[in-house]
């Protein structure tokens, strides 16, 4: 797979992708949630969960701090807010980190695929409740994607995500240095695509992107580059519409894998995984692209989000509905 070009890439991912069939039931096309939303950051788990209901996930979910809640809450209707997290000092003297863990980990047999980090913040408690979220996702076999402050669990608590190949993480290159030391990797010298795979390897096998001008995706054994167009600005939180296409096509991954729908099944387990990978960075890309071109250097985060099903068309394609 290494070695094929983006035309097969994108085919296979195109094989992955359930087709709308009248006999599908709500949830069987996503069940995704993103755990972030803190009283300083309300607006990338947002973008984190629309991109994934715009990428056509059938239920997105925000499980965030009260605070956040009420915020994310006004900004769409079409996404299910739960203010189950806590901040250290909102803590009720009821409450404490068991009580406010299980009330999100009894969330995750409902779920399919879990974001961590947009917006989290280092809040103690919020780092945490969500140290046990991934615990135990990993026991119930849920993927899940780490971004943000969801990475800073990564870099100091790397037993939590090592050696799971269900994992995706998505540092910038801020990020990935920071991961790197942890793990103590040099990554001083050497191509970025051997750097990405030597920190893979180091955290056994999870699957990392490196964002950057282009995105090098590795778990220690298959490295891909995706290296489509994108847009010139940089503006903060186009890395949760990357997280939240990932999310989407990580349940989409699974529906394939459960076979609902009739088809060839021939794509395992590890390559589905690095195929969604690929998936969500050429999607998030052609986001860019596509906003850029209409906005210019005025380009926000939410512009990406009204982008997403474009993108999906321009990169992947549509499947034939069938009633």
């Amino acid at each position: 797979m290494a070695n094929a070009t983006r035309k097969e890439l994108i085919g296979k991912v195109y094989k992955m992708i359930p087709p709308m069939l009248e006999s599908f039931h709500k949830g069987q096309l996503g069940r995704v949630a993103v755990i972030g939303g803190s009283e300083d950051y309300t607006g990338a788990p947002y973008f984190s969960a629309m991109a994934s209901a715009k990428l056509g996930c059938d239920m997105s979910h925000v499980i965030c701090e009260p605070g956040a809640g009420a915020v994310i809450k006004t900004y769409s209707p079409n996404l299910m807010v739960h203010p189950y997290m806590r901040q250290s000092k909102n803590l009720a003297s009821t409450e404490s980190l068991d009580s406010v863990a299980s009330e999100v980990v009894g969330m995750l047999s409902r779920l399919h695929v879990v974001v961590i980090g947009p917006g989290l913040g280092r809040d103690k408690l919020m780092q945490d409740t969500c140290a046990r979220v991934i615990a135990e996702a990993r026991k119930q076999g849920i993927p899940f994607v780490l971004d943000a402050d969801g990475l800073f669990l990564a870099q100091t608590r790397p037993e939590l995500v090592d050696g799971c190949k269900e994992c995706i993480l998505t540092p910038n290159i801020v990020e990935f240095g920071r991961l790197a030391k942890a793990k103590g990797v040099d990554v001083a010298e050497g191509k970025p695509e051997e750097l990405c795979a030597r920190l893979a390897r180091a955290f056994g096998g999870v699957t990392i992107i490196q964002k950057g001008a282009k995105d090098y995706i590795s778990n220690g054994t298959t490295t891909l580059v995706s290296e489509g167009e994108g847009g010139l600005k940089r503006s903060g939180g186009q890395g949760d519409t990357l997280t939240g296409s990932l999310a989407t096509l990580l349940a989409y991954r699974k529906a394939y894998l459960d076979k609902i729908w009739e088809h060839e099944g021939d794509l395992g387990s590890e390559e589905t995984l690095a195929l969604a990978a690929y998936g969500g960075s050429a999607i998030t890309r052609e986001c860019s692209r596509l906003a850029f071109k209409e906005k210019g250097r005025s380009l926000q985060a939410a512009d990406l989000t009204e982008h997403v099903h474009q993108a999906f068309l321009n990169v992947i394609g549509e499947k034939e509905s069938k009633l």
